[in-house]
């Protein structure tokens, strides 16, 4: 069921087998495979799941490669309603382990808001991430391309750039090291900065070996057409012309209710065994927020091994028999 302000207590008193924080990719595969479990779960979703930006998924099996990320979403969603899961638009702002429950505490609306107290015996976290972007003055601007052919992703859209004249843009030495996996697929490459980090010799020496082009001024604005990037004006009044681009700006990672559980990380990643289990025995952790590829298809796969986990515990906790509902 589809929550809303004015049917929560339909559902205030549910103690629910599995709280799914998160409506992406992963969020809805885990919810649909718990379901499909026959056990009880709630998706608690804040809306910014990365692949709703996404403006065509070419790497997902068996979609047509100009499929809108949104589309997935909106058919993952009406999917996983079918199969009786609950799912709420909301904003998880506390997450309190009582022992056998966790006692979640939920923001409900931007204006006017209420806050509801949800139970459930396990939590996966689905909450993703989203990318940093140039910041420029006019976002707008950003968003133009965003998606299209200004991609945050080399994993999933190198090929892309094949070939083609790629503007990567990095915000830090480290996040400037993506040119070099990257000129795998092509070498014309030319290196922003924005002024925003010192360019160490060592890096200046391997661009120059290399042949890309490094470019030091801060960014104006990108220039194109019909959501097509063709280049950027600097702040100088320079030109440059580009076929594509690369953003290689970092990561927010959306999973502050977690912190005070202290569990195992990698960086700014979460640890889990393999069927996404995290440190903590009864929070999972699948998509971008755990150690491994950022992946549509990967998160998908990784709800359906997390929810296959839950339902093994469970079973062994009652004795193999689910209960009957009457």
């Amino acid at each position: 069921m589809k929550l809303t302000k004015q049917n929560l207590s339909e559902r205030a008193a549910n103690d629910y087998d599995v709280i799914v924080v998160g409506g992406g990719a992963g969020g809805l595969s885990v919810g649909i495979y718990l379901q499909r479990y026959l056990l009880s779960s709630l998706i608690i979703d804040k809306g910014k799941a990365r692949s709703f930006w996404m403006q065509e998924l070419h790497n997902y099996l068996g979609l047509p490669p100009d499929t809108p990320g949104r589309s997935l979403l909106r058919q993952g969603k009406e999917h996983y309603l079918s199969l009786g899961g609950d799912i709420l638009d909301g904003f998880v702002e506390d997450i309190v382990d009582e022992g056998e429950t966790f006692a979640i505490r939920v923001k409900i609306g931007r204006h006017d808001s209420i806050y509801q107290t949800f139970r459930s015996k396990y939590l996966v976290a689905a909450s993703g991430i989203i990318d940093y972007l140039p910041e420029l003055d006019n976002m707008r601007n950003v968003y133009d391309y965003a998606g299209y052919n200004l991609h945050v992703c080399l994993i999933c859209d190198g090929y892309e750039m094949a070939d083609k004249k790629v503007g990567v843009f990095a915000n830090s030495l480290s996040n400037a090291e993506v040119v070099f996996p990257l000129g795998w697929f092509t070498p014309y490459i030319t290196l922003f900065t924005q002024g925003l980090f010192e360019v160490a010799d060592e890096l200046r020496q391997k661009l120059q070996e290399n042949g890309y082009q490094l470019v030091e001024t801060p960014i104006k604005q990108f220039l194109g057409e019909d959501h097509q990037m063709s280049g950027v004006e600097l702040e100088d009044g320079r030109v440059i012309g580009l076929d594509a681009g690369l953003i290689s700006m970092g990561s927010k990672y959306h999973a502050n209710y977690l912190e005070k559980f202290n569990l195992e990380k990698q960086g700014g990643n979460l640890i889990t065994d393999q069927m996404a289990r995290t440190s903590h025995p009864r929070i999972f952790a699948i998509g971008d927020l755990k150690v491994g590829l950022n992946q549509v298809v990967v998160a998908a796969a990784d709800g359906a091994l997390a929810a296959t986990q839950i339902w093994r515990d469970l079973r062994r906790a009652l004795g193999a028999k689910r209960p009957v509902q009457k």
